[in-house]
């Protein structure tokens, strides 16, 4: 089974409670191993629109990648996700962050996340999950990528009662 970390991110209607149900739809091709904190954060790109929750899930599958990514869309369909504008608001986000120590580069699969490098909203959660883990095997760790990365974006970590699911 593959080792592999999820983005999970959610700013449209109620975001812990899309948050729950999509690691609970999760849970039918990953096996949840641990899911980070959640961490408020403003939104990139599209300014105009609520701030998101994020998080991530470090967890292993038996699905290849591209199979992986396909089952994940569809969670993302089956909670309503839309894709009609870049950067808008989500009920659900679900981003394929880490698969093992997998580099890939063709259409359709970049391994790792092609932009993780440089947002704290996936850098900060990972951290709490993955600290050590090093998305190149060259090159630094998920802690030493977060260290380094500057304070431009707002993000904090946030409680919530229903968080993280059971």
């Amino acid at each position: 089974m593959a080792e592999v970390f999820l983005g999970l991110g959610a700013n449209v209607g109620d975001p812990v409670g899309q948050l729950r149900g999509a690691v609970r739809a999760l849970e039918g091709f990953v096996a949840v191993e641990r899911v980070s904190s959640l961490w408020l954060t403003e939104p990139v790109g599209l300014r105009d629109q609520p701030p998101f929750l994020n998080a991530v899930l470090r967890g292993r599958t038996a699905l290849e990648p591209r199979m992986l990514l396909a089952a994940m869309a569809e969670v993302e369909d089956r909670m309503g996700r839309r894709r009609d504008v870049a950067n808008g608001p989500r009920t659900i986000d679900l981003d394929l962050l880490l698969y093992d120590d997998r580099v890939a580069d063709e259409p359709g699969l970049i391994l790792p996340h092609p932009r993780m490098r440089e947002r704290r909203f996936v850098l900060a959660p990972l951290a709490e999950v993955a600290h050590d883990v090093r998305p190149r095997l060259d090159g630094p760790t998920v802690a030493e990528l977060l260290a380094a990365l500057p304070r431009a974006e707002a993000v904090e970590r946030t409680e919530h009662p229903e968080w993280p699911p059971r």
